[in-house]
């Protein structure tokens, strides 16, 4: 069985150190701004510098967030916080922003482009299309049976990541607008107040009667331990964990 990447989530450098010293192969993690977990504490540019050294001292790989949707008044922005990370030896960045991904191509030709989950890529006509655009490495929608994870797996050159362990959202891998209309908190722009996981009532309203309650809307977490090695098998390069909002302690015992 070929050897897969570990993907661990930093939400902030003791998260980072964490997951490091416990064994993953690799970490994301998201500069201040232009990240899809834009609460969680996150990485200022020194800090930024300071986690991609640590872990290349010790052979790990890092992946800059910059996957939320960009307004064209910020790109010379989102571009010199990814130029920060190139010149500390970022190995790739994660990208949701089709309009990013062409601007990183042409700035930093030679830096990997990993496209983010929430580009919802779902099939392999997806994955062709992001192939022939430059894309290194596609995030696969979470949402995926074995099945096509391996036919796609089979029929590409492209690298591709899954989630093996995390939050489910219940739209198609965070495409869901509820949190936007409910508090202009969107999930593209890093902000989602992950509105579905609140408690809810179902009300007939012809007659005001409750149908059902609780939290109704909140799919389970993500949990591949028991088809771990079918997983393997189909051919993916990296089983990625999700939780960059969650503690060290979380980082260190997924690992």
């Amino acid at each position: 069985m070929k050897k897969v990447e570990l993907l661990s989530p930093a939400g902030d450098f003791e998260s980072l150190v964490a997951a490091v010293q416990n064994g993953a192969d690799s970490v994301y993690f998201g500069a201040n701004k232009f990240n899809a977990r834009i609460n969680s504490q996150n990485f200022g540019n020194e800090e930024l510098i300071k986690a991609i050294t640590y872990a290349k001292l010790r052979k790990v790989k890092t992946f800059l967030t910059l996957n939320t949707l960009i307004k064209n008044e910020e790109m010379k922005e989102v571009l010199e916080t990814l130029k920060s990370a190139y010149m500390a030896g970022i190995d790739s960045v994660i990208v949701q922003d089709l309009g990013l991904a062409e601007k990183v191509l042409e700035v930093f030709p030679d830096l990997e482009i990993h496209a983010s989950t929430q580009m919802t890529v779902h099939n392999l006509n997806g994955v062709k299309v992001l192939e022939k655009a430059g894309i290194k490495r596609v995030v696969l929608a979470r949402e995926l049976p074995l099945e096509e994870i391996q036919n796609i797996c089979e029929n590409t050159k492209t690298e591709i990541e899954v989630f093996a362990h995390g939050a489910l959202c219940v739209s198609y891998s965070g495409q869901c607008l509820m949190s936007s209309m409910i508090g202009g908190r969107s999930g593209n722009r890093g902000g989602c107040a992950g509105t579905c996981r609140l408690p809810y009532e179902l009300i007939n309203t012809s007659d005001d009667r409750c149908l059902d309650k609780g939290y109704i809307l909140s799919p389970k977490d993500v949990v591949t331990l028991d088809i771990l090695p079918e997983l393997i098998k189909t051919g993916v390069t990296s089983l990625k964990l999700e939780g960059r909002m969650k503690s060290p302690e979380y980082t260190r015992d997924c690992n």
